[in-house]
């Protein structure tokens, strides 16, 4: 056994064997591409590979190829941005990224898409820090600070312009053949591997991080400069809104990673609405979300167009919901507990539950749903107007509460003890510390919680029957993967994602006298959610006909009310 300068010894004579050079800095390029294969594509081969026996030579000969490939593709990347000073600077980059996204793929099960990246972009430190921990500084250790070491005690040859253009390019010539014979010789089984699982070209690292963030530079996705593209300029009230005996409120709560898998009015197993199943509520059991992420959800649920014409450039570079009822005289007021509202309410009068500091509701950085119910008496409309108003419209309200709900992964931060009814639950942010039943628990328990908030504000409304017809309105923005299929969270990409991130629960209230303010048959409507699938379209020609806004913006067809009032519910009701 070595004594302790023996073994600094050994270790100095590691690092003089290590240092000897100097390095030619394309003999660097391939190391560190053969790092990043191995650091940041665990998940990417352990997926590509899955299902194929580990003794059939096919097996091993699509595994080298796509290995040949990853590598070629890493040192084309390092090829194109490591040069000059910027050689080590670079290629740690690379690694810090690598090992990154490797952390969050592996323990989430996270895609980096153009999508995810803006989302990331735009979560605030609240809600970062919960994924952050003690295995993300490991990783990062060993993935990137360990080799970023080792790469600035290497010496590099220096090497004449003219010479080092001329290997650069000589390299990258080459890769680009590895590249290419590597996909040509297992193209079959790879196109069609690419084909049915479009997921995993966002899993090549760090390719995802560089092409996502591209995409997010050139702006593809955001709207262009100046005014927002104008939308239902004909917007007015229609007869009952214009005729309406008290003030109508329309209340739209945007739950939060609540998915329908777990949602009790849907036949879960466990009763996590136990509050709300005890209200007449229209409950629409099929409701799929047009995102899987707030960044992307957010501003297509107030869209007219949504996912059926999904164009995310024109979605946040048009109006909305918001501007069409505004036109037609309906005050509209947005009350955030979340990290904002993705520009869907810029320009009208918000607040956030953080800036109420209702007492007790906020501590490190978060608040409690019950917190968007804090004065929320004062944003009600007033009553009908004396004498001299006679004849004018009541006054229209639209409030907006945008829940922190189930935001994982620390759900049970979502939670006051009194509803941790469901035992053990997992109280940790790093997902992977807890088993799946505790992870369930802590995610209903949420739930349980998000049913009360629910129950209190609908208690508040009924509390004010006689002076105001009011409707509550609740959709979540997204579902939630608990681990199925090893996915943890939320984001993958929509056109692959599972049901569990794409089905979210959804349900009306009305007060007593609403349904006759609007002429609106409310057993018409529940016969036709039992019946008919829904989708977040529904929302902003639905919103519309609570209100009774009359626009051509309006789409008759996806209403959920259409069919459902005056004369038409007749038809209606009478239809198998």
């Amino acid at each position: 056994m070595l004594s302790v300068p023996g073994r600094a010894r050994q270790r100095n004579m590691f690092l003089s064997r290590l240092a000897a050079g100097p390095w030619q800095r394309e003999r660097v390029l391939l190391l560190a591409s053969l790092l990043l294969l191995l650091v940041g594509n665990r998940r990417f081969l352990a997926q590509a590979l899955a299902g194929r026996e580990a003794l059939d030579p096919s097996a091993w000969g699509f595994g080298l190829a796509l290995a040949a490939g990853l590598v070629a593709l890493n040192f084309l990347l390092l090829a194109l941005v490591a040069w000059g000073r910027l050689f080590k600077p670079a290629v740690v980059l690379m690694f810090v990224l690598a090992a990154g996204t490797a952390f969050f793929a592996d323990s989430y099960g996270t895609v980096i898409d153009p999508a995810m990246l803006r989302n990331a972009m735009h979560t605030y430190w609240g809600e970062a820090r919960e994924l952050l921990g003690g295995r993300l500084l490991l990783w990062l250790l060993l993935g990137a600070a360990l080799p970023a070491w080792l790469l600035w005690r290497l010496p590099l040859a220096p090497r004449a312009w003219p010479r080092a253009l001329a290997v650069r390019a000589g390299s990258i010539a080459l890769a680009l053949v590895v590249l290419v014979g590597a996909i040509w010789a297992v193209f079959q089984p790879l196109s069609s591997l690419m084909r049915n699982h479009r997921e995993l070209r966002y899993l090549v690292t760090p390719g995802n991080v560089l092409w996502s963030a591209a995409v997010v530079a050139r702006g593809s996705n955001q709207p262009a400069a100046g005014p927002l593209l104008a939308v239902g300029t004909d917007a007015a009230p229609g007869p009952t809104l214009l005729r309406a005996p008290r003030p109508r409120l329309v209340v739209l709560v945007v739950g939060e990673t609540a998915r329908a898998a777990n949602w009790g009015l849907n036949g879960y197993a466990r009763q996590t609405t136990p509050e709300l199943a005890r209200l007449p509520l229209v409950s629409f059991p099929d409701v799929t979300s047009c995102g899987t992420d707030t960044e992307t959800s957010l501003p297509c649920m107030f869209a007219a167009t949504g996912r059926r014409q999904y164009d995310e450039r024109r979605i946040r570079g048009s109006e909305n919901v918001l501007h069409v009822l505004a036109r037609a005289g309906v005050g509209v007021h947005w009350r955030d507990n979340q990290a904002g509202c993705k520009g869907v309410c810029a320009g009208f009068p918000q607040d956030t539950v953080a800036s109420l500091a209702p007492p007790g509701l906020c501590n490190d950085g978060h608040c409690l749903d019950e917190g968007l119910l804090a004065n929320l008496e004062a944003l009600l409309p007033g009553p009908r107007p004396d004498a001299a108003g006679a004849g004018q419209p009541q006054p229209a309200r639209f409030i907006v509460l945008h829940q922190l709900g189930n935001h994982g992964p620390a759900y049970y931060r979502r939670v006051p003890p009194a509803f941790k009814h469901f035992v053990p639950a997992c109280e940790q942010d790093d997902l992977r510390r807890c088993d799946a039943s505790a992870i369930v628990n802590a995610y209903d328990n949420a739930l349980l919680y998000t049913d009360h908030v629910l129950a209190r504000l609908i208690a508040q409304l009924q509390a004010r029957e006689g002076t105001l017809d009011s409707a509550v309105l609740y959709v979540s923005d997204h579902g939630e993967s608990l681990g199925e299929h090893g996915l943890f969270l939320h984001g993958v990409p929509f056109a692959f994602a599972p049901d569990v991130q794409t089905r979210v629960p959804m349900f009306l209230w009305f007060s007593a006298g609403f349904p006759g303010a609007r002429q609106l048959d409310a057993a018409c409507l529940a016969r036709r959610a039992g019946r008919e699938p829904a989708s977040h379209d529904n929302l902003f020609h639905t919103l519309l006909g609570l209100f009774d806004v009359r626009t051509t913006a309006r789409e008759a067809q996806l209403d959920l009310t259409e069919g459902c009032t005056a004369a038409s519910a007749e038809v209606v009701a009478r239809q198998p």
